[in-house]
């Protein structure tokens, strides 16, 4: 599973750590935990029998990943080796074997030129990063994207073309990955539907009326890709802004 969860502490009080313990998920990755270990309460760091991961940014209440894992991994590296945004606490990734799943949440360019450009910064950075892992492990890469890929993966796409987030920039790193790297959107593969969104803004009625744009993701090696069964995203409770995205892969 993977959710931004718009800040831990809210999330929790939204009762995200109740479902979640009701899901038997092998893996959940978290973004946008918006905290230190610190502000962070002792059952929420171990939720039911669960290991606790976590890549916090250095700056108070912001950003921040983690991964709540049934097994512990074999290894976890925090950051991917880049100083800007290692140090916003952006990449969290565990290792089984020859298998690597990375929590990851892409920079938002909607609050200023500046943010946009340091959002390019990472797009830049992150691919070479996905390319060499690719090439040595499998991969599922999961989280917020901050960017919708296609026209069908926003209702309003149309007045939304000169929008950080569907930007023909950040679209085409999107197709690039897909493309010429070798990467799959794993939930594409499995759902070929319209109106699948997992993020809605706050304002109007977004919500109630699906108006909302598919920008979290589970992104995969084709060997991990060809072994997921079923996709979900689920909006019965809301624990945030963002809905968790569920992925089963089989064994």
């Amino acid at each position: 599973m993977t959710a931004n969860l718009n800040g831990i502490r809210s999330a929790a009080q939204k009762g995200f750590f109740d479902w979640f313990g009701a899901q038997q998920a092998d893996i959940v990755c978290v973004q946008e935990v918006r905290a230190q270990c610190g502000d962070i309460a002792p059952e929420y760091l171990k939720p039911h029998g669960y290991h606790s991961y976590f890549h916090f940014a250095d700056k108070k209440g912001y950003s921040g990943v983690g991964v709540y894992a049934r097994r512990p991994p074999d290894a976890y590296l925090s950051g991917f080796g880049n100083p800007e945004f290692d140090a916003e606490g952006r990449c969290l990734e565990v290792r089984y074997g020859a298998l690597s799943v990375i929590s990851v949440y892409f920079p938002s360019g909607s609050s200023s030129e500046l943010r946009q450009e340091a959002k390019y910064r990472f797009m830049h950075a992150f691919m070479p990063h996905l390319i060499a892992l690719k090439q040595e492990r499998e991969v599922i890469l999961c989280g917020d994207i901050n960017i919708a890929h296609k026209e069908i993966d926003l209702k309003n796409w149309r007045s939304n073309q000169k929008h950080s987030g569907f930007l023909p920039e950040e679209r085409a790193w999107l197709t690039r990955l897909f493309n010429e790297a070798g990467y799959v959107d794993v939930f594409r593969r499995l759902d070929a539907r319209p109106d699948q969104y997992t993020w809605w803004s706050h304002r109007g009625q977004a919500y109630a009326k699906n108006v909302g744009w598919r920008i979290d993701y589970q992104i995969a090696t084709p060997a991990a890709a060809a072994r997921a069964i079923q996709a979900e995203i689920f909006k019965e409770i809301k624990f945030s802004d963002h809905a968790p995205l569920i992925v089963d892969y089989e064994d």
